[in-house]
């Protein structure tokens, strides 16, 4: 069976939402605060016995990386930066990046309302239901892969169903690749009829470089566009854009490249019916779907070819 290593990422992609979202609460809560003068900065905390080794990530959590960045920048796993920092919360008596930073600049923490705190408490809480949201959606997709046995009309559904529900977008097309700049919608959800009607009669059909998946194609990257009436080709007769624009009701658009390793699978496409452009968040978000989807194809396309083998 087909894995992927950012499908078992999720977990910490949610941890690294919350610490963004900490981020901007600490902006927000001490304006005048300039994270970029913190290192070296900070104050030795004496009472506390904190090694070299976690001061130092003390240090550089606090001052904004990921722990991503310090795992590279201290040549160890990620994982052995979170349990650096749980010791760290544990003995500093902290359970916030912020609490975390007033610790270490020796200051005592500044008097917030009940308002601000309650604020603070609910937009993490939301945050982390909604992490934990995406969490399940992917453990539940996965779960449906490993269950398939390699049948694509069993997956493919439920991946887009909840791609659609968690990246907040109207529809969802799986085009597959059928190469020379040639695609196949094989796989739609939330479409309008006239939209779906097109696309069933195009069959396999070509794309132009200036279309989204045509770039997509040529750049092998997420190509996120903001209004697809707003560019100079939906001016002229291509198709393809006239049909997702005028047929489909697009507005707002992304597609993500389905690669088995370096080899062009598909487009894993979602669309929203009014401007609102898909955020880094959640095109990252959709690439995981997009991933899973290419599990889905490459796990049915191994099982088909082993089937024929011993027939």
């Amino acid at each position: 069976m087909v894995s992927c290593k950012c499908c078992n990422l999720t977990v910490a992609h949610a941890v690294f939402e919350l610490q963004q979202l900490q981020d901007r609460l600490f902006v927000l809560l001490y304006p005048q605060s300039d994270l970029t003068n913190f290192n070296g900065a900070f104050l030795v905390i004496t009472h506390i016995d904190l090694s070299a080794r976690e001061f130092e990530i003390a240090q550089s959590y606090a001052a904004g990386a990921t722990y991503q960045r310090i795992a590279n920048d201290l040549h160890i796993a990620p994982s052995t930066v979170r349990t650096h920092l749980a010791t760290i919360y544990r003995k500093l008596e902290v359970s916030s990046k912020l609490e975390l930073l007033t610790r270490l600049r020796g200051d005592a923490p500044q008097p917030r309302s009940q308002t601000e705190l309650t604020s603070v408490i609910s937009e993490l809480a939301l945050s982390l239901e909604e992490a934990i949201s995406r969490e399940k959606a992917l453990s539940e997709v996965l779960r449906i892969i490993s269950e398939a046995q390699g049948d694509i009309k069993a997956v493919i559904p439920s991946i887009l169903t909840y791609a659609l529900e968690l990246c907040d977008a109207e529809f969802g097309i799986l085009f597959e690749y059928r190469g020379n700049s040639r695609f196949c919608a094989s796989h739609t959800l939330g479409i309008a009829k006239p939209f779906k009607d097109w696309l069933d009669d195009q069959g396999e059909f070509s794309v132009s470089p200036a279309t989204g998946l045509g770039r997509m194609d040529e750049k092998r990257d997420v190509i996120n566009i903001i209004d697809v009436k707003s560019e100079d080709i939906y001016r002229t007769d291509d198709p393809l854009r006239y049909a997702t624009a005028d047929l489909g009701g697009a507005r707002s658009f992304v597609a993500i490249p389905m690669l088995a390793a370096d080899r062009l699978v598909g487009a894993f496409t979602i669309y929203r019916q009014t401007v609102r452009p898909f955020s880094d968040d959640i095109t990252r978000l959709a690439q995981t779907f997009a991933a899973q989807s290419v599990i889905a194809l490459e796990n049915a396309r191994l099982i088909s070819a082993a089937q024929k083998t011993f027939m």
